[in-house]
């Protein structure tokens, strides 16, 4: 912009890596940098994703996240199973039924009422137009192995479900011997690593309340529950748009992609948003991004696509000038 001589209002660029470094350190440095940041009138978050590489996707909404790691433990020491099954409950099984208190095993649905949040009527009508625009691409963006199906065939229902409801993903397990290496042995303990997936209007406090009480009060056979929370991050969703901010994004991408704007729900959370949506208040959000189909961010074969990058950046740029025009 600088030199192309397009003027714009000032501008703050603060690049974060606590994500990378498991060091989350960002709330303490915007309180320490409060007067060096001011009030911005406007936000922009450039990592986030795209749905496609044809048009400009603008985020509207981000989802919680819960982690948590739970132990049961049921024996000091393994012992054999000709011996002991039948008298000793299997921790796997035990651990299997806690679970099965947070997520029906059969559909993958949460259980827990108290775990979703009403959809917003304009969150739905968005999704109902992405899915007009990706059809089929809402499936086969993922790598399925051999003949397994998403969870539904409804492209509508999935991004809702993506977006808006949560979502359980075990993601590790501890206490099971590699299988070449198990024995006729019942296992002490088994360990596995949740991963809630929250509704972006859920507050992540109350979530983490019901939660410990459903793992480690009344546990089948009296065995020992060991929980360790990690997070427990509330999601985000963005305010309405200034007139002038939904008019920019509209030429933007019309001029960078030569299509109109993509607004979407995204599965993912970026912790810093409700933190930062909470500190300004007043401020217009834009949240993008150039993370699209077989990106695989966090993968060990993530890429960028470097065309989206390019004019991703052309169209913050020109949100950058319409924003100091809408202030003169």
């Amino acid at each position: 912009m600088h030199e192309q001589g397009i003027p714009h209002a000032r501008a703050v660029v603060l690049i974060e890596a606590s994500e990378e470094s498991g060091s989350p350190d960002l709330p303490a440095y915007i309180d320490h940098l409060g007067e060096r940041l001011g009030t911005p009138s406007l936000v922009v978050c450039l990592d986030s994703g795209c749905g496609n590489y044809d048009q400009l996707w603008v985020t509207t909404s981000l989802r919680g996240l819960w982690t948590g790691t739970i132990t049961v433990r049921v024996l000091e020491e393994g012992v054999h199973s000709g011996s002991a099954s039948g008298i000793v409950p299997s921790s796997f099984r035990i651990l299997r039924q806690l679970i099965s208190r947070i997520e029906d095993e059969a559909t993958g649905a949460v259980v827990p009422p108290e775990l979703y949040a009403q959809i917003p009527a304009d969150r739905i009508a968005q999704a109902r137009d992405i899915a007009a625009v990706l059809g089929e691409a809402v499936k086969t963006t993922y790598p399925f192995a051999g003949k397994t199906r998403p969870v539904a065939d409804d492209p509508t229902e999935l991004i809702l479900n993506r977006a808006w409801r949560p979502q359980l993903a075990v993601t590790g397990i501890e206490g099971l011997p590699e299988p070449e290496n198990a024995g006729n042995v019942m296992l002490p303990f088994t360990t596995a690593t949740l991963s809630l997936r929250l509704p972006p209007a859920l507050d992540a406090d109350g979530a983490d309340a019901l939660l410990r009480k459903l793992l480690i009060e009344q546990v089948p056979y009296g065995a020992v529950v060991e929980l360790d929370v990690r997070n427990a991050n509330t999601g985000w969703n963005a305010p309405s748009l200034a007139p002038w901010l939904e008019k920019s994004l509209a030429a933007a991408s019309q001029a960078t992609f030569s299509r109109p704007p993509a607004y979407f729900g995204e599965g993912g959370t970026i912790p810093f948003m409700g933190m930062l949506g909470e500190k300004f208040p007043q401020a217009q959000f834009v949240i993008t991004g150039a993370l699209g189909p077989h990106s695989n961010a966090h993968g060990p074969n993530e890429f960028l696509h470097i065309p989206t990058a390019k004019k991703v950046t052309a169209v913050v740029a020109m949100v950058l000038a319409d924003h100091f025009a809408a202030a003169a």
